[in-house]
């Protein structure tokens, strides 16, 4: 692939399709490059193509008529075959979300996929996303985490996801609808527990960004007292459990840990491996956390 002019999309090959991320909220955050794009690929396909031209007109820049076409959830699958059609024959086309990264918690999955299957070149003009940029400013580990999306939202539904993901150590990032921001952070704080550190990123990028940092049971409170806390776009970023030591890592520690006063590191972890049934791989990679070799 040719390098990016800066100036159009020649840098692309023909039959190309490319996810271009728009602004959540900043028009200030469109690249020029995303720009470009949104400007001269053939065909432009938009979750909400009225949202999207207000998004094209608020940039300055013009499409032909009949070049911008929806591609939503509910007409996804049976506009699929039509534009690898295009695509085959050559037509740059680009698919653009509301706002963020296309295919997070937005349409194009299977858009994405057939175009793989049927060999066509998928690319990506990166930018903004909500989940990413909250995750940012969250204050919480940010090294290892997993989106989740939206929550169900009936109660009970809700409540049984929650409860699937009460013991996962990674970060979780959701993303929420204001109007049951409380009732997410209820049964957020019953499920993972009320101390469980999080945070609350709304209007990320607009004029009234707001981060809420604490616990799920004070943001739970906080959230039933401030009505503007429940305004707005929201995304929760809430820490993982804590990884629980079992009697078996237990075991196999004290073990190794008798070894290593007597042995080399590698046959202490070889004798440990023998006795605990453990990994050996595990059990060196251990004994070098506690007695590294010189």
């Amino acid at each position: 692939m040719a390098e990016d002019s800066g100036d159009s999309i020649a840098w692309l090959r023909p039959g190309t399709l490319v996810l271009v991320a728009t602004p959540i909220g900043n028009l200030g955050d469109l690249s020029p490059r995303a720009r470009d794009v949104l400007r001269d690929a053939d065909l432009l396909l938009a979750e909400d193509t009225r949202h999207t031209a207000q998004l094209l007109r608020a940039c300055g820049v013009q499409r032909p008529p009949g070049s911008l076409e929806s591609l939503h959830e509910h007409n996804e699958r049976e506009r699929v075959p039509g534009v690898i059609e295009r695509l085959r024959a050559g037509a740059t086309v680009a698919l653009a979300s509301d706002a963020g990264t296309p295919l997070m918690s937005d349409p194009g999955a299977a858009l994405v996929s057939a175009a793989a299957a049927a060999g066509i070149e998928v690319v990506a003009v990166p930018g903004p996303c909500a989940a990413v940029a909250a995750l940012s400013v969250a204050a919480l580990p940010a090294a290892r985490f997993a989106f989740e999306g939206f929550l169900p939202a009936r109660p009970s539904a809700r409540r049984d996801a929650l409860r699937a993901l009460a013991a996962e150590t990674r970060t979780l990032v959701f993303y929420e609808a204001p109007h049951r921001l409380r009732e997410a952070l209820d049964d957020l704080a019953a499920e993972f527990g009320a101390d469980r550190p999080a945070a609350v990123a709304r209007e990320l990028t607009k004029k009234f960004e707001t981060v809420y940092r604490g616990t799920l049971g004070t943001l739970a409170q906080q959230a039933a007292a401030d009505g503007d806390m429940t305004r707005g776009e929201i995304a929760l970023v809430v820490r993982g459990a804590e990884a629980e030591t079992s009697a078996d890592d237990a075991e196999a520690a004290r073990v190794l840990a008798i070894l290593l006063e007597e042995m080399p590191v590698s046959r202490a972890a070889r004798v440990a491996a023998l006795i605990t049934g453990r990994a050996r791989k595990e059990l060196y990679e251990r004994a070098l956390r506690l007695r590294p070799q010189s």
